[in-house]
């Protein structure tokens, strides 16, 4: 009888997991904000409202994903089970594709009752990010192991930088910059550009 396969956790995993269970309290946070939008009322939705189903499926699907995503990042749990590591990828891949095509949705239409240059952002932002996660598949496909990883690692930092740039904008300094419509294009920006170049630096680094 084939014994079955046990997962042992040691000192270096209590590093993940503390990250793990930080993008999950993050994650959690950042979605409670937006349960008001369980009303499906206009006032609740606001210019959302004829698109509530797209921005509630945005919202699931990128939780799902940013949770997903940061289990791949786990040596131990990843190279325990190829299988696994392949099923999880799959759901962040299809979490990905949910969440961005319901982004590209609202960038291209509500996005613009902010000012362009608050649409602008988000259109650059999402067509990053599935570009990324594009990319990734791709070179796993080819069994290019390295650049999928490398790509893998892009595409979670676009998806982080929702959370970001969001958490930012509730910071009482950031706010006393100016109002929404000035200061969140500059956020966006800085969400996914900034942490991709560090990421960059380091990568480089160890080359």
């Amino acid at each position: 009888m084939q014994k079955t396969k046990r997962i042992t956790f040691g000192v270096k995993d209590i590093t993940p997991i503390l990250i793990w269970l930080l993008v999950l309290f993050i994650t959690w946070t950042f979605m409670h904000g937006a349960n008001h939008f369980l009303e499906l009322t206009p006032a609740a939705l606001g210019k959302y409202y004829n698109f509530k189903w797209i921005l509630i499926s945005h919202i699931t699907a990128g939780g799902g994903a940013l949770i997903l995503g940061i289990v791949q990042f786990w040596k131990r749990l990843r190279t325990y089970s190829w299988t696994l590591h392949r099923i999880i990828g799959f759901l962040y891949l299809l979490a990905v594709v949910v969440s961005s095509f319901c982004a590209v949705v609202l960038a291209f239409t509500t996005s613009y009752e902010v000012n362009l240059a608050y649409a602008f952002s988000l259109q650059i932002w999402v067509s990053v990010w599935i570009s990324s996660t594009a990319l990734a598949y791709f070179f796993v496909v080819k069994k290019k192991f390295k650049l999928h990883q490398e790509w893998m690692t892009r595409s979670y930092i676009e998806t982080m930088a929702f959370v970001i740039s969001g958490l930012m904008l509730k910071t009482p300094y950031v706010q006393n910059l100016g109002s929404f419509e000035d200061i969140s294009p500059s956020l966006f920006w800085l969400g996914w550009a900034v942490p991709l170049y560090i990421y960059e630096i380091i990568r480089s680094s160890k080359q």
